[in-house]
């Protein structure tokens, strides 16, 4: 058991209007299993002293859901973006918790051993933020990991600010991050509504950090297969198909 204490909070707000179904995106089945509860799981199984589930869209049917699994559920309400969702854990979250590991209820298929490999990088190198990158065999779309000639972890550009050289850049985001509690919340309330949309974006939360001397850095550690996120019934059966061959491979 890790002497290290931290919480998992669970992005699990969203609406998914691309699935063509009244039903909450993190509750379609992977494998008998509401894929929010595949992600729980995961959690439970990397000895998280704490899982929050953040929820907004049909908010009841969540709850409902991962009762008794989850130890917390908090309302993004409205739905003003991943940065804004993350805050509404801030209350929820043990002062006992040195770190927040943050994970999206809509990617089931991230493996305990990924995680536990960012975890303990994280630690070891006692980083105040540590990133989970991957290579991507087609990055368009994807926030893309700059790193100096040393290698050294500089930052996320965005696709649409990207020059051409750095769209040429296959280590993308992952969007799953592992912070310092206090720096965390600290870089939330910094965070500036990002587009016409008002929405607040977490990527924000890496330059703020690395704008007040915190350590960052980004870790290459997962197949791009395990970041695969859940926006449509080809890509839900895609992933239990993957999610049931890992299991008889």
């Amino acid at each position: 058991m890790s002497e290290h204490s931290f919480a998992v909070v669970i992005m699990a707000a969203g609406k998914g209007t691309r699935m063509n179904s009244d039903l909450p995106k993190v509750l379609h089945e992977i494998a008998g299993r509401p894929m929010i509860l595949r992600v729980l799981e995961t959690a439970e199984k990397l000895g998280a002293k704490q899982k929050i589930v953040v929820v907004g869209h049909k908010r009841e049917l969540v709850e409902s859901s991962v009762r008794g699994v989850a130890d917390a559920t908090v309302v993004q309400d409205p739905p003003l973006g991943t940065g804004h969702a993350v805050l509404q854990a801030e209350e929820a979250v043990s002062a006992v918790c040195d770190d927040v590991l943050i994970l999206s209820g809509d990617v089931p298929l991230l493996q305990e051993t990924t995680l536990r490999q960012l975890l303990d990088s994280h630690w070891a190198s006692e980083s105040n933020l540590t990133v989970l990158s991957t290579t991507a065999p087609n990055p368009f779309g994807y926030g893309r990991i700059i790193r100096d000639l040393d290698g050294i972890f500089t930052g996320i550009v965005e696709e649409k600010d990207a020059t051409p050289e750095q769209r040429s850049i296959s280590e993308i985001n992952s969007g799953v991050y592992v912070v310092n509690r206090e720096d965390l919340f600290e870089a939330l309330h910094k965070v500036t509504p990002n587009n016409a949309k008002g929405e607040y974006y977490l990527t924000d939360i890496v330059r703020i950090m690395a704008n007040a001397g915190k350590d960052t850095q980004a870790v290459n550690c997962a197949d791009f297969s395990e970041l695969q996120g859940i926006n449509t019934a080809e890509e839900l059966a895609l992933a239990e198909a993957a999610w049931l061959a890992r299991r008889t491979a």
